[in-house]
């Protein structure tokens, strides 16, 4: 018997009913590194660079008043140390400049008032001290006690460095009785100091140490300290009033 075979059906005529791949045409997604920027990205480039610290500003003290006084010399060598730094603001304090008597009053006469409008807002503003001073029969001058003595507050919540001269003890029996004036005032005396033994020797006739570089090592490394400890303090008292 005679087979007769079914004619195939072309699929070709016939749409798929699977969707068909995207159009070659079609743009492909662009690769992460090519892509927007992130949030984060953004943020990042949004966010301010770190804030510029306003300098330290530093009352240094000359605590000497003594007719013949070593004083301003040292002063000056070391305002001169402090003018290679871009980090203080100084501001001179001269004790020989005010005449404060030694009886301490909490009314002081107009006359007195006067004399301390020379130095207290001067010490109020300052965020840091440096205090040079001489040795007196193995303590520090009376004027400085007294200056120190007619304030409190000023004193309080910053850092002291103490920059002493004199002979064969360089003064620093009289700094490490500044250091306990100092701690009972909350103040706080930064550990490295500057002192000059045999002082007047230790200078020349135009006011230089006759050996520059151990001198100009210990005040930047004091005043390194001093800095630290400046904007620490200054930083913390802005956030909350000191209650010692």
């Amino acid at each position: 018997m005679k087979t007769t075979t079914a004619p195939s059906v072309v699929p070709s005529a016939v749409p798929s009913a699977a969707p068909s791949a995207a159009p070659s045409a079609a743009p492909s997604a662009a690769p992460a590194s090519a892509a927007e920027p992130s949030a984060q990205t953004r943020a990042e480039a949004a966010a301010p660079g770190p804030a510029v610290e306003p300098p330290v500003r530093v009352a240094v003290v000359i605590g000497s008043n003594r007719e013949g006084r070593f004083g301003p010399v040292v002063a000056g060598w070391l305002l001169d140390r402090i003018a290679e730094r871009d980090d203080f603001l100084p501001e001179v304090l001269d004790v020989a400049s005010v005449d404060l008597p030694t009886a301490l009053s909490s009314s002081p006469s107009p006359a007195v008032a006067a004399e301390l409008a020379k130095v207290t807002p001067a010490l109020a503003d300052a965020d840091a001290f440096v205090v040079l001073t001489p040795e007196y029969n193995h303590s520090f001058p009376a004027g400085l006690k007294n200056l120190v003595d007619w304030h409190y507050g000023e004193w309080r919540a910053k850092p002291v460095a103490l920059v002493s001269y004199g002979g064969v003890s360089g003064g620093l029996r009289a700094v490490e009785h500044l250091r306990q004036v100092f701690a009972e005032l909350h103040a706080v005396t930064v550990r490295d100091t500057v002192s000059f033994h045999g002082a007047g020797a230790a200078f020349d006739e135009a006011g230089h140490p006759r050996d520059p570089a151990g001198p100009a090592a210990a005040a930047n490394a004091m005043l390194d300290q001093l800095g630290w400890w400046a904007r620490a303090l200054r930083d913390a008292r802005g956030r909350r009033p000191y209650a010692g």
